[in-house]
């Protein structure tokens, strides 16, 4: 049996992104311990912050909202962040804006004793006939064990547009996109260094450059990621995090009315959809929330795994680190202020234009009186990305199963990673959300479900802390009852199982399962009774 997958979104968005030139890391240490080459007692702080439980519950504490409005003020106070902009002036453009973030990594290494380390991550790429020389800002935090080399990326773009694209005069003070997802990384790599937080892998905090023209910054990391040997676990993109108006245009899912509030939700997008390791990595970073955090905020968020890895038409950083086999995902506002259609007449929502400012100010004092994003409703999602990329950080390496049924019985073998005592198995059906997480003792594990399902299984390793790994690929499972037995002669060569997420978010999976091989297969996708696409398999027989 074999089941053919066909994925249905409604929306495309392609980015073909060239090689960049001449990248380098401006801090040889920071190249150093990226690569794994380095001595962990060197950066190791004097009273370590490492049990997980106290992890989460320090974190919860840790984020001011207040900050966060500081940071975006200021980047907002740089008036056009365009990846071509000047790189000359000490006020304007994306030149000042990058040495103050560079400014704040080397404050917090500075009040860190030499934990944090800043680099700029140079590339050379022609963007708008303006602009050839870039850089990303980074700060390194080095893990504790240089056992495992990979390491986790929080990374959001700092680079700012108006409805010109290479428009470097225009006012772009691109405050929710993406002066929030940047806020976040700047706040957390202060957190992180100067308390004495210390897990085992070294955690990334980047800010790109080039994400509006083409995601140029984070292709660039990539291509040196790959070049150096560099293995990353998990990355975590944050892109237009705080707002929480809906505009009058939208790009679905989500936001389904003009000047709507949401100040709870928050959206994972993430690519694929079976033994999908970025939906498996947004799965973990929502239960680590679930288990870990949640009990100890105040306010609690509805994370929702989204199926596409975007919303319709659009894109973000997360994208090439996904093409080249790093498990990414982007963590996104419930809503957001326009669909960036700029060139459609009338277009009157704030992303991408002008209007994309931190607020109103209506006594005319120079500052907002009202704001655009609420700030305690991006703290929360600075907390989210905060645990889950800690947990990843922590953890243990990846399992993998094997699963055998037998009626309506699942039997689960841990096959790799098999010296832990403890494990979770995670189980899911129709959604891209997992049914269930069990706990299973020792490496073999049994457990009853209901008759006649699909399911997708995977396992995650529990170390000594309680902390899991991210999740295993996906074992897919069905399980029988007594009819299904008797009418095993009479199933069809090829089955459509039921669509999942269903309803759909704007995009959905197609299964059919293919019971025994015909020479030929046809099938459609319909939409609306009508052929959206028809194909012919031949298999040989």
């Amino acid at each position: 049996m074999i089941r053919l997958l066909l994925f249905l979104a409604f929306g495309f968005s392609a980015y073909q992104t060239k090689a960049q030139t001449h990248v380098r890391i401006s801090n040889a240490t920071a190249d150093s311990v990226m690569r794994g080459r380095y001595n962990p007692a060197q950066f190791a702080p004097a009273f370590p912050i490492n049990y997980p439980p106290h992890i989460a519950q320090w974190i919860a504490r840790q984020v001011s909202p207040d900050t966060l409005r500081t940071n975006i003020l200021k980047l907002a106070s740089f008036q056009n962040r365009n990846t071509a902009s000047d790189t000359l002036s000490v006020s304007r453009g994306i030149g000042s804006a990058r040495r103050w973030i560079y400014g704040e990594f080397s404050r917090y290494a500075r009040e860190s004793n030499g934990r944090l380390l800043p680099a700029f991550q140079e590339f050379d790429f022609n963007v708008c006939n303006l602009m050839s020389r870039h850089s990303n800002v980074i700060a390194v935090l080095p893990g504790t064990d240089t056992a495992d080399r990979s390491i986790v990326l929080i990374e959001g773009h700092f680079d700012s547009r108006c409805e010109g694209n290479c428009d470097t005069a225009c006012l772009a003070e691109g405050v929710e996109d993406n002066a929030t997802g940047t806020a976040l990384v700047i706040v957390w790599a202060g957190v992180f260094s100067r308390n004495g937080f210390a897990v085992s892998r070294t955690i990334v905090f980047m800010a790109t450059t080039g994400e509006e023209q083409g995601l140029y910054g984070a292709q660039a990391f990539v291509n040196y990621a790959l070049r150096n040997g560099v293995a990353i676990r998990a990355v975590i993109n944050n892109d237009v995090s705080g707002g929480i108006i809906c505009g009058k245009t939208a790009s679905p899912p989500g936001c389904p009315g003009e000047n709507l509030i949401d100040s709870i939700r928050v959206r994972l997008f993430s690519a694929g959809n079976i033994n999908s390791p970025s939906k498996q990595l947004a799965r973990f970073v929502k239960l680590q929330y679930a288990e870990m955090l949640r009990q100890h905020m105040d306010v609690p968020s509805d994370i929702q795994i989204m199926s596409p890895e975007d919303r319709t038409g659009r894109g973000g950083d997360h994208i090439p680190f996904r093409q080249n086999g790093f498990p990414a995902i982007r963590l996104t506002s419930a809503h957001e202020h326009g669909d960036a259609d700029v060139s459609k007449p009338g277009y009157s929502d704030r992303q991408h234009s002008t209007r994309d400012r931190a607020g109103v100010d209506f006594n005319s004092d120079g500052m907002p009186d009202s704001f655009f994003v609420d700030f305690r409703y991006l703290a929360r999602n600075t907390c989210i990305n905060a645990c889950g990329a800690a947990m990843a950080a922590a953890g243990p390496a990846r399992p993998d199963l094997q699963v055998q049924v037998s009626g309506k019985t699942l039997f689960t073998t841990i096959t790799r990673e098999t010296q832990y005592t403890w494990y979770r198995i995670a189980v899911r059906s129709t959604s891209q959300d997992w049914d269930t997480v069990f706990t299973q003792h020792g490496i073999s594990g049994t457990f009853l479900m209901p008759e006649g399902r699909n399911y997708y299984i995977s396992a995650a390793a529990v170390d000594s802390n309680g902390v899991e790994s991210i999740f295993s690929r996906e074992v897919t499972a069905q399980t029988t009852g007594v009819q299904d037995f008797a009418s095993n002669s009479e199933t069809a060569d090829v089955e459509l199982e039921q669509n999942h997420p269903n309803p759909f978010d704007l995009a959905t999976w197609i299964v059919v399962r293919v019971n025994r091989m015909p020479g030929i297969l046809h099938y459609s996708i319909l939409l609306d009774g009508r052929p959206l696409q028809t194909r012919s398999m031949v298999f040989a027989n």
